[in-house]
């Protein structure tokens, strides 16, 4: 400015001192006035651009500022960071945590089906495969919902919401481990397992997923995906599968009602911005949602004898199964006499609780599996709790007292303790004299006891005589 000021002063006095008497200004005056005006002209330009230019530096001077922030204060991203920040949003798309959940529930059916020692190498391998097979479909599962996801507060910091990965990007990664999770699973264990795995990818991303946002079946759906993996565990180490391997599967599959149903009536509001159809969107007071979480705690109660029963674990995993389900089982009963979201979260901490306990005392407690038919053993012990047919076992060539006559089949009981897996096992065999079912059946059945009787110590007399003979010519 002091520079543009000592310019016009010199240019109006060198304007002065040409000008005529009559104070025109002379041809070589205007000329320099000419050069003034368009000298300051362009300082004037030169002066707004290095102004702009300070503009724009600063301004990326504050958005450097900001990247720094976001990024801890590192400044921009380097290489390294950058696929470390990769691999976070891949953490993020696998779900991990849940996938190493899937992982252990796989884990521990392959320690359940193992033989006296449990092969390290394969259930390592078992859970590699499940790993990326888990990964595989939860990826699936966060490429379909990407809208939804960004309408929930829980979803909405996922990579694909927020723009930090695209949706190609995340079905190219799908791709990738769902065909090295099966592959592995084909080569290191066995097809049935390697179909397991398959099948769960496309049960939970072609079925659960868009059933999501239709009805409220996609939780029993949904339930069905999570009990898979204990099966996968079992087929990886059997090479099969039978009845013992449904123990597993069946406390995952009734786990993860109480479980989902606390979490869907503390997340209600969430679940319906997002779209999705959940059974607490129907439940205007929360009851029907707390009696499904209820009676699936119901129906994990026996589980722990039945695993003894068929010969999985010892009796002692009944024991403690029952005290951790009924745990759980008294919250859900709370959370069913009072739908709030407190008891609601209460019923979810439990059910957090309760499955790695419940897991850990099944495989502290496993049986050796030595191929034995579970499904023979489950109703030879059915049969002595009565309910599978006759206690009492037929002999070859032995007769029974059902031929003696019909009578002689009522007046005669034979009672057994079964093995229960709270008691020892104590057999116990006691005879009873049942009344008669009328008092002219029992005369005539007094005649046929004392014959029966004579004739029997006829025989003990015969056989003593015929005895001693034998002895003399010895």
């Amino acid at each position: 400015m002091r520079r543009s000021l000592a310019l016009l002063g010199r240019q109006l006095l060198a304007e002065a001192a040409s000008a005529g008497p009559a104070g025109a200004p002379s041809t070589s005056g205007r000329g320099e006035l000419a050069s003034w005006a368009a000298a300051a002209g362009r300082q004037r330009w030169f002066s707004a651009g290095a102004s702009a230019a300070a503009a724009a530096a600063a301004g990326g001077a504050s958005a450097c500022a900001t990247a720094a922030v976001a990024h801890g204060g590192r400044g921009p991203p380097t290489g390294l960071r950058k696929l470390r920040l990769m691999m976070q949003n891949y953490k993020q798309l696998s779900k991990m945590r849940l996938s190493l959940l899937v992982v252990a529930t796989s884990a521990a059916g392959y320690a359940a089906g193992s033989g006296d020692r449990i092969d390290w190498a394969g259930m390592g391998w078992t859970s590699l495969g499940t790993m990326l097979a888990s990964s595989s479909a939860n990826a699936l599962n966060q490429v379909y919902e990407k809208v939804n996801d960004g309408l929930m507060k829980r979803t909405m910091n996922r990579p694909l919401p927020t723009g930090r990965m695209s949706r190609p990007h995340a079905l190219a990664f799908a791709a990738a481990c769902g065909l090295g999770g099966v592959w592995l699973l084909a080569d290191k264990t066995n097809l049935t397992t390697a179909a397991l795995g398959a099948a769960n990818i496309v049960l939970y991303a072609g079925v659960y997923t868009p059933l999501k946002q239709i009805s409220v079946v996609n939780t029993w759906v949904g339930a069905i995906v999570g009990a898979v993996p204990p099966l996968m565990g079992w087929a990886a180490a059997t090479g099969g599968l039978d009845v013992g391997a449904a123990i597993l599967g069946a406390g995952l599959y009734f786990w993860q009602m109480p479980h989902f149903m606390a979490l869907a009536w503390m997340c209600k509001a969430d679940y319906t911005a997002g779209g999705y159809r959940m059974l607490s969107m129907i439940d205007a007071t929360g009851r029907r949602t707390a009696a499904c979480a209820l009676r699936n705690c119901l129906y994990l109660f026996p589980l722990g004898a039945l695993a003894t029963w068929l010969g999985v674990t010892s009796p002692y995993f009944a024991y403690e199964s029952a005290f951790i389900t009924g745990g759980m089982m008294l919250t859900a009963a709370r959370f069913y006499s009072s739908p709030t979201v407190a008891n609601a979260r209460i019923l979810f901490r439990a059910s957090l609780l309760h499955l790695p306990l419940f897991m850990a005392a099944f495989l502290v407690h496993r049986l050796p599996n030595h191929g034995e038919d579970k499904a023979a053993l489950l109703m030879h012990n059915a049969r002595l709790l009565g309910l599978g047919g006759s206690v009492e076992q037929r002999q070859p060539g032995k007769q029974h007292e059902e031929e003696e006559g019909a009578l002689a089949a009522l007046t005669r009981v034979r009672l057994s303790l079964p093995p229960l897996p709270f008691l020892p096992s104590l057999p116990l065999a006691v005879s009873a004299q049942l009344s008669c079912p009328s008092k002219a059946a029992c005369e005539e059945a007094q005649p046929q006891q004392q014959e029966g009787e004579g004739k029997e110590e006829a025989e003990e007399e015969g056989g003593g005589e015929g005895a001693a003979p034998a002895a003399g010519r010895a």
